[in-house]
């Protein structure tokens, strides 16, 4: 994990990340509200007992910080990242919202069982993919028996993806997962009931035919996906 590759992007993150998005036609606001309305959607469908406690793991400059606080307003949010520059900068701007800690890359991610939601959003490309499967296996000892991890990731098929990545500042060192990919690495890490869901869909212009995506996780050509999985 390149903590100075994270810290030297920290301060222009907002502004890189809005210049790279105007080809979807969407804000980064938008991509990271969406992640966790997906979340409480899939969450109160399947009726799951509310999360006392919810680790984001990279949170970054803390984008999925308010809308974790907004879906679940009881929970104890913690955002972890190895770039203390932008956990900095997440403190600044959501004081109160979550507790913003330092990984230092090597050691326990959190407390044992402690976890009752985990959740990543486009981290794992930044990892050197010899390290999914051991880093997978520190997240679930952080989890209580039967939690889910979230995991978001760009679709490398979809060709907007590919632009939006291959011309992104930060990620200019990332390396794209495949979903097949990442449900092996999960499943040789210790999760079970396993599954995938493709989002992104439709881009901005074509906002109004969103709420036909649920209806199309399956289709392998959204421009993310997420896996789902139990520890």
């Amino acid at each position: 994990m390149d903590i100075a590759e994270f810290d030297r992007v920290a301060d222009e993150y907002l502004e890189l990340h809005t210049k790279n998005l105007k080809i979807s036609g969407e804000s980064p606001e938008y991509f990271a509200r969406y992640k966790i309305d997906e979340i409480r959607r899939v969450w109160s469908k399947r009726g799951w007992p509310e999360p006392r406690s919810i680790l984001d793991f990279g949170a970054g400059i803390g984008n999925s910080a308010p809308h974790f606080r907004r879906n679940f307003p009881h929970a104890d949010i913690v955002g972890t990242d190895v770039s203390e520059l932008s956990l900095a900068i997440a403190r600044q701007r959501f004081p109160g919202v979550a507790r913003f800690e330092l990984y230092d890359g090597l050691g326990p991610i959190a407390p044992e069982g402690s976890v009752d939601l985990a959740f990543s959003a486009c981290v794992f490309h930044h990892i050197d993919g010899a390290e999914h499967v051991e880093l997978l296996r520190r997240l679930r000892r952080t989890m209580a028996a039967g939690a889910p991890l979230v995991i978001f990731e760009h679709n490398p098929i979809n060709p907007v993806t590919q632009h939006i990545v291959a011309t992104c500042p930060f990620d200019e060192n990332a390396v794209l997962i495949g979903a097949r990919t990442l449900r092996a690495r999960m499943a040789e890490a210790g999760f079970e009931r396993i599954e995938t869901a493709f989002t992104g869909f439709f881009p901005g212009p074509l906002a109004s035919l969103r709420p036909l995506e649920p209806l199309m996780k399956s289709l392998p050509v959204g421009a993310q996906y997420y896996v789902l999985a139990h520890a």
